[in-house]
């Protein structure tokens, strides 16, 4: 008998685009980035299993390569792709319909409204672990809405940035740290 394994599908695209336009408002820099390490040590920690992380990113005619070998190095599957129409979204809800076939777990790292078929049918099988990360305030209520996914945040669970970032969210009142604010 195999160990059961999570899937950890990352949406690279989603993820900088949300940072940048709705967190920060601008490109972000370097070190404004997720550590990626920490996303991977989240989820194995979290669910208790090894992880199979996948990277999707879009590329033209060259590979990002220095990103590449980091998160190769990091312990991630890199998947660039280029075509037609929306290649990273393609390539996740392909992955994801493969994945019902499996006996594994699955998390993915994104936004995305256009997961919302392929989430719930994972979910939809009581013997599997599916989970959604990202910044709660920005994912899709239809992703946020699937029955039997667990939610985490990027910064408040996984801790995936190396200082606060500008966000306004709501707060339980039995998490609120006023010393966050002055």
């Amino acid at each position: 008998m195999t160990e059961r394994t999570t899937y950890l599908l990352v949406d690279g695209e989603n993820i900088d685009a949300t940072l940048g336009g709705s967190v920060l408002g601008r490109r972000p820099q370097p070190d404004e980035r997720p550590r990626w390490n920490k996303l991977l040590s989240h989820a194995e920690s979290s669910w208790h299993q090894p992880v199979s992380a996948l990277f999707f990113l879009a590329v033209s005619d060259s590979l990002p390569l220095g990103f590449v070998q980091a998160l190769i190095a990091l312990g991630y599957r890199t998947i660039p792709l280029r075509g037609e129409g929306k290649v990273v979204d393609i390539a996740i809800q392909r992955t994801a319909e493969a994945l019902a076939e499996r006996d594994a777990d699955v998390m993915l790292v994104s936004h995305d409204s256009d997961f919302v078929p392929q989430m719930t049918a994972l979910a939809d099988d009581p013997q599997r672990r599916t989970g959604i990360i990202g910044f709660q305030e920005f994912m899709s209520a239809d992703l946020r809405g699937i029955e039997g996914v667990e939610l985490f945040d990027l910064e408040y669970d996984v801790s995936a940035f190396t200082s606060s970032l500008p966000r306004v969210r709501i707060i339980e009142i039995d998490e609120f740290d006023p010393y966050e604010f002055i």
